[in-house]
C-alpha cells in the first residue's frame, strides 16, 4: 500500500509509489510460489506469504517456527498476523533469503517498527529460537530507524524556519524532494547508515542546495537574504570554467553563508559540514547530474533511483516519514515534559541540571565541548610537553612523529573501509581531535608523575611503544563515542554480521586498527580519566564499560598477552596467585597510574598479610623485596597489570553473580557464596576455560552446577530468562558458547561438554560433608570513575558546600532555565554590586521558593545570601564571606551569572 500524498504539485503525481508489493519479488525474481505445497497451513498465513512473495521454503520454516512458539507465548489469537510476520521475517533473515523488506512486513501486518522489533524478541521462548544472525539484524534495523527518525524529525523543524507556507503547498513538494534525495545521498555516500553525526552534516548540505535554487516566494526573510547575497551580484566564474558551469548550473559550488547560517542554526561545525560537502555530496551530485533536470528542485527521478536503493537494502522504507505512515510513527513524548526543567528527586543527585536532548543537539554540544576542551596549540605538542621530551635520555620526539604519521594512516583508511567511499577525510579529522587530546592527557599525565615523584627524566615511560600506542587509542575512542561513532550496541560481539563487523566502529574497532592487545589498553583507562577531568559523565561512562568489556572477554582473545602472564605466575608456584582471595576484603585502592603499570609492570612476591595485620605501605611494597630465607630459591616478580587486573576482574564478577543470585536464589540466599567460591576457583586456576569465552559463561555454569549438586530446581532455561533481563548482556553469550576449536554451541552443550567435564571432581566435593572453604567476598566499591554525589563542606564552615565547575559544560546555549540563574563561587565578576543582585533576585518573583526537603509539595521562602564583600575580596572577585542567616543553607553546587 503506497503512502497517503499531500496536494503537492503536478510533480509529485509522477512519485513512484513506495514499497509497491510486486517490485522487490519481481527484482528479486522470487520462485514461483505453489500453493499445493501448503494446504495443511492457515489459509490467512498462506495468503500472507503470498502478498509477500515469500518462497516455499520460507513459507515451510516460518510455519514451523509458528508452531514452535504457538503454545507457548501469551495472547496469540490477538496478534497472530503479527506473529505471522514476525515468524517470515526470522526466517527470511536465517535464510538470507530477500524475498521482501522490512517496510513491506509492517504495512502487511499493520505494525510499526518498535512493537515489531519488541514482538519479535518476544519469540525467543527457546535459546536457539532467534539466532545471533536475526538478533544482529534487530539491532541494526533499531539503530537506523533510531537515526533516522531523529533525522527527519530535525529536518521538519529546519524547514519551518526555511520555508514559507504557500496556498498550493508548493514548499510541501520540495520538502518532499529534499528529504528523498537526502536518503539517496545517504545510502550512496555512507555503508554505515546508522552515523548520525556525518548523515546530519549530509541533511544539511542537501538543504542548502535545495534553499538556493528554490524560488524566493517560498523562502522565509533569514534565507532569502542570504540567498539574494549570493545572487547578487553573480559569483565570479573564471573564464576556463565559463562552460563547464553553464552545463551545470544546478552544481555550482557551495554557498559558504548559506551554509553557515544552516550550521549556526543548528550548533554544528561549519567547516566539518564543508569538508562533508566538498567531499562525498559533491561526488554524489557528480553521479546525479542534476543539469539534466529543468524541473529542479522538483525531480521526479529522485524518488526513482530512492526507491532502488531502498528496494536492494530490504529494510526501512525513509520516505514513509514524510507522510507520516503509521509504521514509522514515533512513541509519543510529553513535548511539555521535554521542554520542561527536570526538578531533582534527590540531595545526591550530581550535576548540572540539562533538561532532555534529543538525540542531534547532544551530539552537536558533545562535539562544540570536546573541541572547546583541546588546547590550543593544535595537533603538536605544548611547548611544557615538548621540554619533557626534551628532558629524556632519548629524546622520544621523533619516535612520537614517526608513529603518529604511521597510525594516521592506517586508521584513516580503515575508518573510510567502515564508514563510505570519500570518508577518508573524516578519519583525519578525527585523528587530528585524537592526537590534540592524546598530547593533552600526557602532559596531564607527566605533571602529576612529576609531583609524585619529584622526577623530569620519563625516558623509559615515553620511550615505550606500547604506551603511547594505548594512549592514542583511548584518545580516539572518546573522540568517536563523542561523534556517535563508537557505542556498545552488541557488547563487542559481531559474530555473524559477516561484512557488517567490517563496518562497525564499534569498540574494540580501534584495537584492531592499531593491532593492540585489549590487555595493554586497559592500563591506560583509568589514568587517562584522572587526567582529563573536562571528560563529560557519558565519556566516563563510556570508556567505564570498555574496561568492562575487557575483563568480561576482550583481554581472553587466544593470543593475549594476559595468559603469558598467568602462566608465568602459575609456573612460579600454587602461592603466587594473580590475587590472593585473602585480599578480597581489603579495599580497591586507586592510587596507580599508567606509568606504575607500564613502568614497573612487575611488583616482588610478597605475603599477602590479613586485614587484621598491619600492612607495608603500597610505596614500598611496589620498590622493596621481599628478604629470601637463606638457600631459597629466588622467588619471581608479581605483575602489578595482572594483580590489578584481577582485582578489579574479582569484584565485577562477582557484582554480577550478586545480581543473577537476587534474581533466582532469593529463598537460598546461602548458595550465592558458594557459587561465588567455585566462580572464583574457576578465574583462578582453570583460567584457560575463559580462552575466546565469556566471563558470564562461566558465571552461568558455576551456578547450575552448584544448584544441581546442592538439589535445588533450577533449570538453564531459567538461568537465561532472568541473564537476559540484566544490563549489559548479549544474547550471543548464551547461544555463541566455544565448545572447541571452530565449534560453537548453546551454554548448555558447553555445560556438558567442557565446564563440567573440566570441574568434575571440584564440583561433586560441594555435595561431600567436607565442602571446601568458601572463598571471601570482594568488597564492592563505588566506581573510580563517579563524580561526587553530594557537594563537599568547605573546611572551618557548617553552611557553605562547594562542588567542582566545569565551565564547558554550561554554556549559556547549555544551560537550563534554573542554571541561567545561577552564579559560580571562584570566578571574576569585576563588580561587587553584583552580588547585590544575586541578593534581590533570590528574593524576588516565583523563584523566590524552594521544595521542603522530604519532597512534600509545600514551598517555603528561601533564605537570604547576604554576600558581604569588602577589601580584598571586592577588589579581585576570587574569595567572598556567605553568612547565611538564621539556619544553614546549602548553596547550590553550581552558581553562575549570565
Amino acid at each position: 500500500m503506497p503512502p497517503k500524498k499531500r496536494n503537492s504539485g503536478a510533480a509529485q503525481s509522477k512519485e513512484p509509489k513506495p514499497s509497491s508489493d510486486k517490485s522487490f519479488a519481481d527484482k528479486k525474481g522470487s520462485p514461483e510460489f505453489s500453493l499445493n505445497k501448503h494446504t495443511e497451513k492457515d489459509v490467512e498465513f498462506v495468503t500472507l506469504c503470498r502478498s509477500l512473495h515469500a518462497t516455499d521454503s520460507v513459507c515451510e520454516r516460518a510455519w514451523t517456527l509458528w508452531k514452535t512458539v504457538q503454545d507457548v507465548m501469551e495472547d496469540v489469537d490477538a496478534n497472530q498476523k503479527r506473529l505471522w510476520g514476525s515468524c517470515l521475517f526470522v526466517t527470511a533473515t536465517d535464510m538470507d533469503a530477500a524475498c521482501f523488506t522490512l517496510t513491506e512486513v509492517l504495512k502487511a501486518v499493520n505494525i510499526n517498527v518498535k512493537q515489531f522489533v519488541g514482538l519479535v524478541r518476544k519469540l525467543d521462548v527457546n535459546l536457539d529460537t532467534i539466532s545471533t544472525k536475526v538478533n544482529s539484524a534487530l539491532m541494526r534495523v533499531e539503530k537506523k530507524y533510531d537515526v533516522m527518525l531523529a533525522l527527519y524529525q530535525r529536518f521538519e523543524k529546519t524547514c519551518k524556519k526555511i520555508f514559507a507556507s504557500t496556498p498550493d503547498e508548493k514548499e510541501r513538494a520540495t520538502m518532499r524532494t529534499c528529504w528523498t534525495m537526502f536518503l539517496l545521498a545517504k545510502g550512496r555516500a555512507l555503508q554505515m547508515e546508522d552515523d548520525l553525526v556525518i548523515s546530519f552534516q549530509l541533511l544539511l548540505c542537501t538543504l542548502e542546495l535545495f534553499i538556493k535554487r528554490s524560488s524566493p516566494e517560498l523562502l522565509l526573510p533569514l534565507y532569502k537574504s542570504v540567498v539574494s547575497k549570493a545572487q547578487s551580484p553573480l559569483t565570479r566564474t573564471s573564464r576556463r570554467n565559463q562552460s563547464k558551469a553553464k552545463s551545470r548550473v544546478v552544481e555550482s559550488e557551495v554557498n559558504v553563508e548559506l551554509l553557515e547560517t544552516l550550521c549556526k542554526d543548528n550548533d554544528c561545525n561549519a567547516e566539518e559540514v564543508k569538508n562533508v560537502y566538498q567531499t562525498s555530496f559533491s561526488a554524489f551530485l557528480d553521479l546525479m547530474d542534476l543539469s539534466r533536470f529543468p524541473d529542479f528542485p522538483l525531480v521526479t527521478d529522485v524518488s526513482e533511483q530512492y526507491q532502488e536503493h531502498y528496494l536492494k537494502s530490504g529494510d526501512i522504507d525513509g520516505r514513509l516519514f514524510f507522510d507520516g505512515d503509521e509504521t514509522v510513527l514515533a512513541p509519543k513524548v510529553d513535548i511539555s515534559q521535554v521542554e520542561r526543567t527536570p526538578k531533582k528527586t534527590s540531595l545526591d543527585d550530581d550535576g548540572p541540571l540539562i533538561p532532555p536532548q534529543t538525540p542531534i543537539r547532544a551530539a552537536m554540544n558533545s562535539i562544540k565541548m570536546l573541541r572547546g576542551d583541546l588546547p590550543s596549540s593544535g595537533d603538536q605538542p605544548s611547548s611544557n610537553l615538548a621540554t619533557y621530551f626534551k628532558n629524556c635520555t632519548v629524546d622520544p620526539t621523533q619516535g612520537i612523529q614517526k608513529r603518529l604519521e604511521m597510525l594516521g594512516q592506517v586508521f584513516s583508511q580503515k575508518f573510510g573501509e567502515a564508514v563510505g567511499p570519500h570518508c577518508i577525510v573524516y578519519g583525519r579529522e578525527r585523528f587530528t581531535l585524537g592526537v590534540r587530546l592524546y598530547y593533552k592527557v600526557m602532559e596531564a599525565m607527566l605533571e602529576s608523575e612529576e609531583k609524585r615523584l619529584s622526577v623530569q627524566n620519563f625516558s623509559k615511560l615515553l620511550n615505550d611503544s606500547t604506551f603511547h600506542m594505548s594512549l592514542l587509542a583511548c584518545a580516539l575512542e572518546v573522540v568517536m563515542a563523542t561523534y556517535e561513532e563508537s557505542s556498545f550496541k552488541n557488547r563487542g560481539c559481531s559474530h555473524g554480521e559477516g561484512d557488517q563487523a567490517v563496518r562497525d566502529l564499534c569498540f574494540p574497532w580501534i584495537l584492531d586498527v592499531f593491532d593492540l592487545s585489549a590487555f595493554d589498553f586497559y592500563k591506560v583507562i583509568e589514568s587517562f580519566i584522572k587526567a582529563e577531568p573536562t571528560l563529560s559523565k557519558d565519556i566516563i561512562k563510556h570508556l567505564e564499560t570498555c574496561e568492562n568489556l575487557i575483563m568480561e572477554k576482550i583481554a581472553w582473545r587466544t593470543g593475549s598477552p594476559l595468559f603469558e602472564l598467568l602462566k608465568r605466575e602459575h609456573e612460579a608456584g600454587a602461592t603466587e596467585q594473580a590475587e590472593p582471595p585473602a585480599s578480597f576484603s581489603l579495599p580497591l585502592q586507586h592510587n596507580h597510574t599508567a606509568a606504575d603499570l607500564y613502568l614497573s609492570p612487575i611488583r616482588p612476591g610478597l605475603r599477602v598479610l590479613p586485614p587484621e595485620s598491619p600492612a607495608t605501605p603500597s610505596s614500598q611494597a611496589s620498590s622493596q623485596p621481599t628478604p629470601q630465607a637463606a638457600g631459597q630459591a629466588p622467588r619471581q616478580p608479581k605483575s602489578n597489570s595482572l594483580s590489578l587486573f584481577y582485582k578489579k576482574l574479582y569484584r565485577l564478577a562477582y557484582t554480577r553473580l550478586k545480581t543473577l543470585c537476587s534474581c533466582l536464589l532469593s529463598n537460598h540466599p546461602d548458595l550465592e557464596h558458594v557459587i561465588w567460591t567455585l566462580f572464583q576457583h574457576t578465574l583462578q586456576y582453570e583460567y584457560d576455560l575463559m580462552r575466546d569465552r565469556h566471563l558470564d559463561q562461566l558465571m552461568m555454569s558455576a551456578m547450575y552446577a552448584i544448584c544441581k549438586v546442592k538439589s535445588v530446581d533450577l533449570r538453564f532455561k531459567l538461568i537465561v530468562s532472568a541473564y537476559k533481563n540484566m544490563p549489559n548482556t548479549s544474547q550471543e553469550t548464551f547461544k555463541h558458547v566455544l565448545i572447541t576449536e571452530g565449534q560453537y554451541d548453546s551454554i548448555i552443550v558447553f555445560y556438558n561438554q567442557v565446564f563440567m567435564q573440566k570441574l568434575k571432581t571440584n564440583i561433586l566435593q560441594y555435595a561431600s560433608t567436607r565442602p571446601p572453604t568458601l572463598s571471601p567476598i570482594p568488597q564492592i566499591p563505588c566506581s573510580p570513575y563517579k563524580f561526587p554525589n553530594s557537594p563537599l563542606r568547605v573546611p572551618g564552615s557548617n553552611n557553605v558546600y562547594i562542588s567542582p565547575l566545569k565551565n564547558s559544560r554550561l554554556s549559556p546555549g547549555m544551560m537550563t532555565p534554573r542554571s541561567r540563574m545561577l552564579v559560580s563561587i571562584g570566578e571574576s565578576f569585576g563588580f561587587a554590586n553584583r552580588f547585590q543582585k544575586i541578593n534581590q533576585m533570590v528574593n524576588s518573583g516565583d523563584r523566590a521558593h524552594k521544595r521542603t526537603l522530604d519532597g512534600g509539595s509545600a514551598l517555603k521562602p528561601l533564605k537570604r545570601l547576604r554576600f558581604d564583600v569588602d577589601g580584598q575580596d571586592e577588589a579581585d572577585g576570587r574569595f567572598v564571606t556567605i553568612p547565611v542567616q538564621n539556619s544553614s543553607f546549602r548553596v547550590p553546587p553550581q552558581i553562575r551569572l549570565i
